[in-house]
């Protein structure tokens, strides 16, 4: 049994007095124990950032890894030399993504070369569809303010 005052949502219902802010509360922590094992780990880690950030790039098109680099370096050109000279830091994730079956590869011949093309499976649209419902959960008027600060197109 809880203690008094340590659940949130009974304080939230002691102290809101709008009904439509607690109904928004109660559907963000049913969204949080919607996520899977796999989402929590994405969620909690710089990491896990990345390689959202490449699920989504995945779900957007059907993509090879060097493709997922190119489009990465144009987001990031401070990180160009760094990802284009260290596929490395790409391959792991797309592997990762792979094995939790976010992603699906095949391969493909190219002349002389064998290039594998990535796609999003139904489990990873899933899976952003979760991340993307806690984050809008979670959405604070700071991280609105940092977002709108680094990404304002009038800089």
């Amino acid at each position: 049994m809880e203690e008094k005052g340590s659940n949130p949502l009974e304080d939230s219902k002691s102290t809101n007095h709008d009904p439509n802010k607690l109904e928004n509360e109660l559907d963000c922590n049913s969204e949080l124990s919607k996520l899977k094992k796999y989402d929590i780990k994405l969620l909690k880690s710089m990491k896990g950032f990345g390689k959202t950030l490449i699920l989504w790039i995945i779900s957007k098109e059907r993509i090879h890894g060097y493709e997922i680099m190119s489009k990465i370096n144009k987001v990031n050109p401070a990180e160009q030399e760094q990802l284009q000279g260290k596929p490395g830091k790409i391959y792991p994730i797309l592997h990762d993504l792979e094995k939790a079956g976010l992603i699906e590869g095949t391969w493909e011949s190219h002349g002389k070369r064998k290039v594998k093309y990535y796609e999003i499976t139904e489990e990873g649209v899933q899976t952003l569809e979760r991340i993307k419902k806690v984050f809008k959960c979670h959405r604070t008027a700071l991280l609105e303010e940092f977002w709108r600060d680094i990404f304002d197109k009038n800089d």
